[in-house]
């Protein structure tokens, strides 16, 4: 039996006061922590006025009633969330809330016949064993949030007089005309009505390459304008744009997910069932009150319940050292059964930045001049290819420049010690009046460099493969993840080219989140477990719809790492493996303790039944139930020592 269940849906029986919150990211709201604190303080003084209760009878066997005052005050001390939690799992049912529902039952039970002893200390094991698995409990909720944030953004209204007015983009609709400057997240889907700029659309199609736009383009809202002033036609807001319906999308991903325990949930009912009836008939037979609550007591599967915390807790720990951030314990059972891989490109199996690949000189220049002009007109500028030529020397080997303008759009021009010199696209040499010779056949951007009017050599730029890429696809293929399938918004023949360079046959280009979403739902479809590994917006629903989301850390976008279930924090792809490995020694060590959990109450329930456990049955009872729940724990600790260093 497995209580690590799909958080985003439903409530637990301990934590009914949190649902619906935002969560920060691995960490449990201020209230969660105040509630688990605050139950967590009043099991401490139980256990200390329970311990006193214990101490007194031992030492004073004569004050019978002060023993019996000092174990009713504990009781009632931790009776309160004891009761709260029975009553709302009675409400919310789940499979935490048998034990809930039992534990209740037992403790009242115990009231009854005058057992305070027993009624103090089953709550305590409650609450601590609750408070275990909060800490292995993450919500998943704050992805919508996060999409809200991106999707909320400020915008230039252009008006029917030719003025300005900043406005919030929720009030835009179609038909109106906004202004976007440098720098600015265009606001809405539309069509460009007057200039030409470079868009960074990686957060919607994880297109590493700006997108070049001019007037008649149509752009998605979200993306960010990188130079150059756009006049933008609104065209679509709201639920209706891109990012809008990517946030809808993502609702119905959100729920697509089945609560893993569904199953266990429905024999778990039938449990709380067949213990109540073999107490009763225990009863009905004896008379004795001790084997009936001795019966209840050892029929609560607290063992059974903790396990599975237990062990994600342990396995949660181990993969944080090994850079990997699990945000559900739920997916560690189902990283076991992945079959299939669906991937992204930009930032996942490449860097996401982009680097020089080749120049081509056309002119009598030394090419270690072109690379230091290069750099020093890269400087200048804020574009990713100007950014990325800006990094090909030192800064202190910079040429001295005068007169430095960017051309927005087009590339930068300056003047140096040979005369004029220019960085920029083929359009730039046009437009300053440069022949330039044909632009060579590339999968990429590309920039020219002129120096005193004479073109001198094309730079040829493109994104960086991951070194350990092809080693990390083999491995998964090792582990049973054949079928393998490269999902992304780039351009078809730089998908297969770096397909084929790191070894994977599937390949699908110029996909937009809806896309990526459909192929994914397609994989599940087909009876196929689909691993998904992104790290861009567009991979976001994709992330939530596969069996499994890994977002890569590093440089991800909050809305996937809000999306994914896991995070690569240093974004070694050889990692992947090390989660699936590590997921199925937790698979293991779950069965294992599964097996003490559940043949340790049977064999408490055949022992308190037939009366073996003699006139303290409950108490016997309860403090076996303590013992097996440390063998479970200890069980669980084992996996602490699991380590897999990369070698670099």
């Amino acid at each position: 039996m497995s209580v690590a269940t799909d958080h985003s849906h439903g409530s637990h029986g301990h934590s009914h006061h949190h649902h619906g919150q935002v969560l920060s990211a691995g960490l449990l709201t201020a209230s969660e922590k105040q509630a688990a604190a605050v139950q967590l303080t009043l099991a401490m003084m139980a256990l200390s006025l329970l311990a006193l209760g214990v101490a007194w009878r031992w030492f004073a066997p004569n004050e019978e009633s002060v023993s019996q005052l000092l174990l009713a005050a504990a009781s009632l001390i931790v009776a309160v969330p004891v009761i709260r939690s029975g009553w709302h799992s009675l409400r919310h049912p789940s499979l935490h809330g048998i034990t809930d529902q039992l534990i209740a039952l037992a403790m009242l039970a115990a009231w009854a016949t005058g057992d305070l002893l027993t009624a103090a200390l089953l709550p305590i094991i409650m609450i601590f064993g609750h408070v275990l698995e909060e800490r292995s409990v993450i919500g998943s909720k704050e992805a919508m949030e996060a999409l809200a944030r991106l999707t909320r953004s400020h915008a230039r209204l252009i008006t029917s007089d030719g003025g300005m007015r900043e406005v919030d983009n929720i009030v835009l609709k179609p038909g109106d005309l906004v202004e976007v400057r440098a720098g600015d997240r265009i606001p809405a889907d539309g069509r460009v009505r007057k200039g030409q700029a470079s868009l960074d659309t990686a957060p919607i199609t994880g297109e590493s390459v700006p997108l070049e736009v001019s007037t008649g383009m149509d752009v998605f809202g979200g993306a960010i304008n990188l130079d150059g002033r756009l006049e933008i036609e609104v065209t679509r807001t709201g639920e209706h744009s891109t990012l809008g319906t990517v946030i809808a999308l993502m609702q119905r991903a959100e729920n697509s997910k089945p609560p893993i325990t569904r199953l266990l949930e429905r024999y778990a009912q039938q449990y709380l069932g067949f213990v109540l009836t073999m107490a009763a008939i225990a009863w009905f037979l004896t008379y004795n009150d001790q084997i009936m609550l001795a019966i209840l007591v050892a029929a609560c599967p607290c063992a059974l319940v903790l396990s599975a915390p237990a062990t994600a807790i342990a396995g949660i720990a181990v993969a944080a050292r090994h850079g990997i951030l699990i945000r559900s314990s739920a997916f560690l059972e189902e990283l076991a059964d992945l079959t299939s891989l669906v991937i992204d490109k930009t930032g996942t199996l490449t860097f996401g930045r982009l680097r020089l690949q080749e120049i081509r000189l056309t002119g009598n220049v030394d090419r270690n001049a072109v690379l230091a002009l290069a750099a020093s007109l890269g400087a200048a500028s804020s574009h990713p290819v100007s950014r990325a030529m800006a990094l090909l020397i030192s800064h202190d080997a910079y040429y001295p420049l005068t007169n430095v303008r960017e051309i927005q759009g087009l590339g930068v021009v300056a003047v140096g010690s040979a005369g004029e010199v220019a960085l920029g696209r083929p359009e730039l040499f046009e437009h300053i009046s440069v022949g330039a010779p044909s632009v060579p056949l590339h999968d990429g951007p590309l920039a020219g460099i002129s120096i005193d009017g004479d073109f001198v050599a094309w730079l040829l730029l493109s994104d960086t493969i991951k070194p350990e890429a092809a080693d990390a696809m083999t491995e998964l293929r090792a582990l049973g993840l054949n079928r393998q399938l490269l999902l992304t918004g780039d351009r078809q023949s730089i998908a297969q080219a770096l397909a084929r360079e790191i070894g994977i046959d599937d390949v699908v280009a110029q996909a937009l989140p809806a896309d990526k979403l459909k192929r994914v739902l397609s994989e599940t479809e087909n009876g196929f477990k689909p691993l998904v590994v992104g790290d861009g917006i567009n991979d976001s629903l994709a992330l939530k719809a596969g069996a499994v989301g890994i977002a890569m850390g590093a440089g991800g976008a909050d809305i996937a790492l809000a999306s994914s279930d896991i995070i690569l924090i240093g974004s070694d792809l050889r990692r992947l493996g090390t989660c699936i490995r590590l997921s199925r020694l937790c698979r293991q060590t779950l069965k294992t303790n599964v097996i003490i959990g559940l043949g340790w109450t049977v064999a408490i329930v055949a022992l308190a039944g037939f009366g073996f456990l003699g006139t303290a049955g409950a108490v016997v009872a309860a403090i076996l139930h303590n013992f097996s729940t440390l063998l479970v724990l200890a069980n669980a600790g084992r996996m602490m020592r699991y380590d897999e260093p990369l070698t670099a």
